[in-house]
């Protein structure tokens, strides 16, 4: 679906007067930040709103650590300009290009058991309302609304700016190594709440999980990042180069998959290095896939990870891209995946070139009977009706709503599907 209206407004005042216009005209408008959804979260029939030309600072409370972003502001452009003021962000996901509203309004989460999503992290925004309005919600103006807002997944408003509690700037000491995948699954509940954060991946047809241990240190402590050439041969050469041609080649021949993933598990996943924590925590991804997500209480992670593998067995499928095992904090933000309890994530993808639907539509009925939540950024069939129970706070949201928006100004297609008309 294509906008009638495209537009660039480069700063706040100008996002209003697209809201203003559009309401004039009787036409939705979405904003969009990076595109790295894979919902149609952000598509607009209307009027579309690219934010990348608001990037930046707009302010720093140096006291409080409080560094307020222009919303179009992308992840990777944030260490930038955190370090002159010795900051950093308290924790990130594996992928950086999205922007800052982008990946709290979808709900965008690291690893770590002690810690939450990107949104947790958010002390303030400010929106321009349905009516055109600038709004501002932060610990002063309507701080009972927060837990809305910075996850509000583009319905209740367009966020304009985003103020973030910062950290001291740090470093993270980071141990990359195989490991017998029945040993990591029997005792992973333990693991997580033993270190700074953990994470898994398993390529089905083996019997390997592919372990990240990862610890903060003080910013004073020595660094001892990835050499430049075993960097680009792990991440440029393997992970992205070869990784491509092989699952391009496996779409063609599934039955390659399987040699090639006990291949991988051998080539890679064994390293250890100490670095800034913004390299140790993202990595440069470039081959194209699918992905769904879904969140589970932490303590069912073993059991609805055994039920995939089982399901891939069964199935006969030959699957190239691993699944990804996650871990978060629970958080009392609305409609936050890890809402109310500690939480697990399990991803699945595909390549692109390969059909998903059979996979992905397997696997989450098995998260459904886990008490599953999908990933608001990342492909799912839930609609209003199942999500409803699985969010005590999902009719607070949908009345919050019908407050801000009653016109539905902010709505699309794939937000009538998941919150109703």
């Amino acid at each position: 679906m294509r906008p009638q209206i495209f537009e660039r407004p480069r700063t706040p005042e100008a996002v209003q007067r697209a809201v203003l216009a559009a309401r004039q005209r009787g036409l939705i408008i979405k904003a969009v930040g990076a595109g790295h959804s894979f919902t149609g979260i952000a598509v607009a029939p209307g009027v579309l709103l690219d934010l990348s030309d608001m990037s930046g600072i707009v302010s720093v409370d140096r006291e409080r650590s409080y560094v307020t972003l222009l919303a179009g502001t992308r992840l990777h452009q944030v260490p930038a300009l955190l370090a002159p003021y010795g900051l950093a962000m308290e924790n990130l996901g594996d992928i950086d290009r999205q922007s800052i509203s982008g990946a709290i309004s979808t709900g965008t989460h690291g690893t770590g058991a002690g810690f939450g999503g990107i949104a947790t992290q958010v002390v303030g925004v400010t929106v321009i309302t349905a009516a055109g309005e600038f709004r501002r919600i932060d610990e002063d103006h309507d701080p009972h609304l927060l837990g809305a807002f910075a996850l509000g997944l583009g319905a209740l408003g367009i966020l304009v700016e985003v103020t973030l509690r910062c950290v001291p700037a740090f470093v993270m000491h980071e141990l990359d190594r195989p490991e017998p995948l029945e040993e990591v699954l029997d005792g992973v509940l333990d693991r997580i709440t033993n270190v700074d954060h953990f994470e898994f991946y398993w390529f089905p047809h083996t019997d390997i999980a592919l372990t990240k241990t990862t610890t903060r240190l003080p910013e004073s402590a020595k660094r001892k990042p990835l050499p430049p050439v075993g960097k680009w041969i792990d991440e440029t050469l393997l992970s992205n180069g070869l990784y491509r041609v092989v699952c391009g080649a496996a779409s063609a021949v599934p039955a390659i998959a399987p040699g090639f993933n006990r291949l991988a598990v051998r080539l890679t996943g064994d390293r250890e290095y100490t670095d800034r924590s913004f390299k140790v925590l993202t990595q440069s991804r470039t081959v194209r896939f699918r992905e769904m997500e879904y969140a589970l209480p932490a303590e069912h992670v073993p059991a609805a990870f055994r039920a995939v593998q089982a399901l891939i067995a069964e199935r006969g499928w030959r699957i190239t891209f691993p699944v990804e095992v996650r871990f978060a904090a629970a958080d009392d933000l609305w409609l936050s995946t890890a809402h109310g309890r500690a939480t697990g994530y399990i991803a699945v993808h595909r390549y692109w070139r390969e059909d998903p639907t059979e996979y992905f539509t397997a696997v989450e009925a098995i998260m459904r009977t886990f008490g599953g939540r999908p990933h608001w950024g990342k492909m799912h069939t839930r609609d209003a009706a199942s999500l409803r129970e699985a969010y005590p706070r999902f009719d607070d949201f949908i009345t919050l709503r019908d407050e801000v928006d009653p016109d539905r100004r902010f709505r699309n297609r794939h937000l009538d599907r998941i919150l109703g008309a």
